[in-house]
């Protein structure tokens, strides 16, 4: 990178960190290499594992009650198809099929179908579909040519079929590409004829194949020229623009009206908080929670083309609720300096605020940004994949990282032993007190 600076995936660190880094590269290459794997769950039940889980996510983690029940999955057909995968780990699947049919609270146990909302509900929503995928993309994307064209590969390693989706399209086959997040999903065709019997088609096989039935409030066929359409929080319509003779059509996208009142009541509930806190801390940790409710939905959001101006309205409501609720706490300086990344973000922002010195992140400051693809190139199981997103540690003695990881302070805490790694790695090996570097005789000395 140009200005040396380095990159760093925190989920790749800390898998780093608990020696996992090796283990994970290997099931994926057995993987590709259509590999089966029968003794999974001792590596899932590691304490190396379950240690990375706690930091990753669980550590925050609370479960949520879930009240819908139903998203419709044969239960047979789900555990073959995680069989046919190469998961033949029997013991892994039964715990996976315990868990399917366990209690629901208030609705009790689920005679078909798995909680939506339950915790491992989105990994098996896409076990199931990935059946789905291929079959679209059968119709069109991989459907097998007469002729071998050529392909372009481009620098991102994406390919360009130009040449025989030119030849596909003056054959009677529907152009259709999917597009899908766990269980929602949308089919883009080229006219209305071709999509009526995608539609119909996609609602039968999905029937006959899977067993499962679509929501007929929900799925419907729309002309994105005239008609907006919803995803994931997003509204998204085809809009039109001259160019001299030419016409050219452009996507115009919004946050969806819900997902900007969620957004603005969210924000609401705490700035009640921040108003009537208990003490110092708890405001400092309602304005750490603040801000990263709007970096959060800035850095979702950001795709939508007409995102400034859906920000702008929620920044409307917020201001005035902001000046009303904190009255003489909200300033516009202050003597303590922002964290570095609102610094970065946020430091040109005229609509930066203060409350105890601390920085509200402006929910109005956004501007769009245009997505971009990863390369093909990038991947988190493979050296060369990872160099792309991911510099490795540097300078740091592993096995005095790994001696650290499995021989934790006893009585101390899991976050105390954790940082322990993070303050050895940050310090590239030395110590804080001197700058000669820990030798693995002395560690247990060493206070990090």
């Amino acid at each position: 990178m140009a200005n040396a600076k380095t990159l760093k995936k925190t989920k790749l660190r800390n898998t780093e960190y608990y020696d996992l880094q090796s283990e994970f590269d290997e099931l994926y290459a057995k993987s590709q290499n259509g590999k089966t794997f029968k003794n999974l769950m001792s590596l899932i039940s590691s304490e190396e594992n379950i240690k990375l889980a706690y930091r990753r996510k669980f550590q925050w983690y609370q479960p949520q009650t879930v009240r819908r029940v139903e998203i419709p999955k044969g239960n047979g057909k789900l555990l073959k198809q995680i069989w046919n995968l190469g998961i033949r780990d029997k013991k892994m699947i039964k715990i996976i099929s315990v868990m399917i049919k366990a209690e629901v609270a208030g609705i009790g146990f689920p005679e078909r179908g798995t909680p939506q909302g339950g915790i491992i509900s989105p990994l098996l929503s896409n076990i199931v579909l990935n059946e789905l995928d291929w079959w679209i993309a059968s119709q069109w994307e991989e459907f097998p040519a007469s002729y071998n064209y050529k392909y372009y590969i481009h620098p991102s390693g994406s390919v360009n079929r130009s040449h025989k989706f030119r030849a596909l399209r003056r054959t009677r086959l529907k152009e259709c590409f999917i597009v899908r997040y766990a269980d929602d999903f949308k089919i883009f065709c080229r006219n209305r004829q071709d999509a009526e019997k995608v539609f119909y088609a996609t609602k039968q096989w999905l029937k006959e194949r899977l067993g499962l039935e679509i929501n007929e409030e929900k799925s419907k066929i729309v002309n994105l020229k005239k008609h907006y359409s919803e995803f994931l929080g997003i509204r998204f319509k085809v809009a039109k623009t001259k160019r001299g003779d030419k016409v050219e059509y452009f996507i115009t996208s919004y946050m969806t009206d819900k997902a900007k009142g969620k957004v603005t009541q969210n924000l609401i509930n705490l700035i009640k908080m921040i108003q009537h806190p208990k003490n110092q801390r708890e405001t400092n940790t309602l304005i750490d929670r603040y801000n990263s409710n709007v970096i959060g939905v800035h850095n979702y959001y950001n795709m939508a083309t007409m995102i400034s101006k859906d920000c702008r309205d929620i920044a409307f409501r917020i201001n005035r609720i902001l000046e009303n609720r904190l009255r003489n706490r909200i300033k516009k300086t202050s003597d303590l300096k922002p964290t570095r990344y609102i610094e970065e973000h946020y430091g040109e922002s005229k609509q930066l605020r203060f409350v105890n010195g601390r920085a509200l992140v402006p929910i109005g400051y956004m501007q769009y940004k245009s997505p971009v693809c990863k390369k093909r190139i990038v991947n988190k199981y493979t050296p060369e994949g990872r160099e792309a997103i991911h510099k490795n540690l540097v300078g740091i003695d592993m096995s005095i990282l790994h001696y650290l990881m499995r021989n934790p302070v006893g009585n101390q805490t899991i976050e105390y032993n954790d940082n322990r790694l993070s303050l050895y790695c940050a310090q590239k090996g030395k110590s804080s007190e001197k700058t000669t570097r820990i030798s693995l005789n002395l560690t247990n000395q060493q206070k990090f």
